[in-house]
């Protein structure tokens, strides 16, 4: 049987352009790309269904003895990302006591909204953990990704209204002055070291430089890959191409600053879930 690098896949928006690139321009017959949602491509790469996968970068800071990660790839943002926003009826810091919905699919935007409550506001909010927040009830909401972008861009045009919106990655910008890194192309060690696995080494090296070409050509044919987005649904095309150019795909010394400081933050505050008790 044919040996395959079984690659995940985040679905949402920001990993668009260099996906669309890779599947089009390169040839990806020895490669399996395995669609999931953050959380969900965490626990395939600690159980080994995936051998590699953009994923959370808190997922490679728990478990740095199982990881390495791809040099020069990550998504970030130097300020606002535009695709993950804390939702709230009152301002962020008299929600105190508040209870705050938050999605089950993202490890790092709820360690960083943590991180953002206790150090930065130094408040506390009981956290509900659910596949898609409630948007009743709840004082305030965490939305990410594609579902953060249809509802950022409902208010944006008016409806609905009473709502105040943070955006995560802009408020670590404007306190740490670094990026902030939501994710890393995480790698399972095994793709580094000897033995049965020389297969799919020899197939990581060869889609370690399918990446970094395709990452070149995406950032290059922005405004062309725009047109094929799915998100055309509910964006047009200049609203699509703001957010991409939000994001930050690089992965440099002031990025891994942001990262250890990222860490150092998130050991010295508790959330929930931790890692063995998320989806």
């Amino acid at each position: 049987m044919e040996t395959k690098l079984r690659i995940g896949r985040i679905p949402y928006a920001n990993l668009f352009p260099i996906f669309y690139v890779l599947e089009r321009e390169f040839d990806c017959t020895s490669y399996e790309f395995v669609e999931g949602v953050p959380s969900g491509l965490n626990r395939m790469l600690r159980t080994g269904e995936v051998d590699l996968s953009p994923s959370s970068s808190i997922e490679y800071l728990r478990n740095p003895d199982r990881y390495f990660f791809i040099d020069n790839h990550s998504v970030s943002s130097k300020g606002a990302v535009g695709s993950i926003f804390l939702y709230s009826r009152k301002p962020l810091e008299e929600l105190d006591g508040s209870v705050i919905s938050v999605t089950s699919q993202s490890e790092t935007s709820i360690a960083l909204l943590e991180i953002i409550l206790t150090k930065f506001y130094k408040i506390h909010c009981p956290l509900h953990v659910s596949p898609l927040p409630a948007r009743t009830g709840e004082e305030a909401f965490l939305l990410i990704g594609d579902e953060a972008l249809r509802y950022s861009t409902e208010i944006r045009r008016g409806t609905p209204d009473g709502l105040l919106q943070y955006d995560l990655g802009e408020i670590w910008y404007e306190r740490t002055g670094l990026p902030f890194v939501f994710a890393l192309w995480i790698v399972r060690k095994e793709l580094k070291g000897e033995g049965e696995n020389r297969g799919k080494r020899e197939l990581f090296a060869r889609f370690v430089k399918d990446l970094d070409k395709a990452k070149k050509i995406a950032l290059e044919s922005l405004p062309e890959i725009a047109q094929h987005s799915p998100m055309g649904v509910f964006l047009s095309r200049e609203e699509i191409l703001a957010y991409w150019k939000k994001l930050d795909y690089e992965l440099d010394g002031e990025h891994r600053e942001a990262l250890a400081l990222f860490d150092r933050y998130r050991r010295e505050v508790s959330f929930l879930p931790a890692a063995s008790e998320s989806a």
